[in-house]
């Protein structure tokens, strides 16, 4: 099925990716019962291979160019380890714990801005949260602002 929807000879890796996030999946057992785990998997198989927004494409794919797994050497980093991320990153954490204190803008801003770091499509997130696309572009645009701008009041960015 795999082979057939990504007309592509590399299809294990696709299927085994595919396999291990419906076994994840909490209708799991649902879809089986009911007969429709096949067709649900053909799904996420399509969605996942030919969406450039796909989880799958962010981890093994680039501008459409399919990566074979012999050429991702996971025992070597690719870069040095650099301490100033971490920092940073801990520090962006703790401003955005900071913002959900500071009032209901503030709030209002950082969770949004939270919800678009797991999920970067506006249109997906005013489907989960009934709230505009461009409400949602502008809380995330001020919440970065806000975090670079604290971040530069600290020392941490220049």
């Amino acid at each position: 099925m795999t082979e057939k929807i990504t007309q592509n000879k590399d299809y294990e890796e696709i299927a085994h990716y595919i396999m291990e996030k419906f076994m994840e999946h909490p209708r799991r057992d649902e879809l089986i019962e009911k007969g429709e785990a096949m067709k649900f998997m053909s799904g996420m198989i399509w969605r996942n291979y030919h969406s450039n927004t796909s989880p799958y494409y962010k981890l093994y794919r680039q501008s459409g160019r399919m990566f074979p797994r012999e050429e991702i050497d996971d025992t070597k980093p690719d870069t040095e380890y650099d301490q100033t991320d971490d920092i940073r990153l801990h520090a962006i954490e703790g401003i955005l714990e900071d913002m959900e204190g500071e009032g209901i803008h503030y709030w209002y801003i950082s969770t949004l801005f939270k919800m678009w770091v797991d999920e970067p499509n506006y249109s997906e997130l005013s489907r989960q949260t009934l709230i505009p696309r461009t409400s949602i572009a502008e809380a995330v645009e001020e919440a970065r602002t806000y975090i670079k701008k604290r971040l530069r009041d600290n020392g941490i960015i220049d």
